[in-house]
């Protein structure tokens, strides 16, 4: 078995078909139709990545992913229909990983499904610490720490925390950001980076708006600061 992913979707035909297809790829599917029965499933079964729809009866999909966020760690892709920027800022802001507009292609949906999941494993099996002054960074783990606090991350940010922190000192573009922390074959917009830097010095700067470890380099990128 390749894994446990939660569908929620509320359009029966498309979670069928997700099912269908993730299974013949030799998945563990679940299938939840509104937000109760997401967070239900989400909670019990503790899938390895989740597929989550935003239209939702009884818990919309933002509330969904703000809750599982907040007790699991899983790697959440936003599926919906609605294709405006505020809100996959919105998404993304709450947690979500990726986030892909219907109607999508189910083979490039799979691809990166894995893409996602061979990330973490390969996270999971190489266990190093990374310090940067306050900064610890347990790769193992998969845990921050500044100081004696203990940061929550969400899957993307920590794998960009992990980039920025190996390559300390080093400026990169969004371009290669994109590149190197969601994938070649992610289909985003680089605008995406800076959403995912904005909620990381929010969680590890003194004064966001003033950071000292998370820097911008005027018209090149972002680089994590060398103590």
């Amino acid at each position: 078995m390749k894994g446990k992913v939660l569908v929620i979707d509320d359009e029966k035909p498309i979670a069928e078909i997700l099912k269908y297809n993730l299974e013949n790829e030799g998945f563990s599917v679940l299938v939840a139709y509104d937000g109760e029965e997401a967070l239900r499933l989400a909670f019990l079964e503790k899938p390895d990545i989740i597929l989550l729809d935003i239209m939702l009866p009884r818990i919309d999909g933002f509330s969904v992913c703000k809750q599982i966020r907040q007790k699991l760690d899983v790697p959440i892709i936003m599926l919906t229909a609605r294709e405006s920027e505020i809100d996959k800022i919105m998404g993304l802001e709450l947690g979500a990983d990726d986030y892909v507009t219907k109607p999508f292609s189910v083979r490039e949906l799979i691809a990166r499904i894995k893409a996602t999941l061979r990330r973490v494993k390969m996270q999971k099996k190489t266990p190093e610490i990374i310090i940067c002054g306050e900064l610890v960074l347990d790769l193992g783990k998969m845990e921050l720490k500044k100081g004696q606090r203990h940061i929550e991350l969400t899957y993307r940010e920590f794998n960009l925390m992990a980039f920025l922190m190996k390559n300390a000192g080093y400026v990169f573009s969004r371009e290669k950001l994109l590149e190197e922390v969601w994938g070649y074959d992610y289909i985003g917009d680089v605008r995406t980076v800076d959403v995912t830097v904005r909620r990381l010095r929010e969680k590890i700067e003194d004064d966001p708006g003033n950071p000292y470890y998370l820097c911008t380099k005027r018209g090149a990128g972002y680089y994590l600061r060398r103590p």
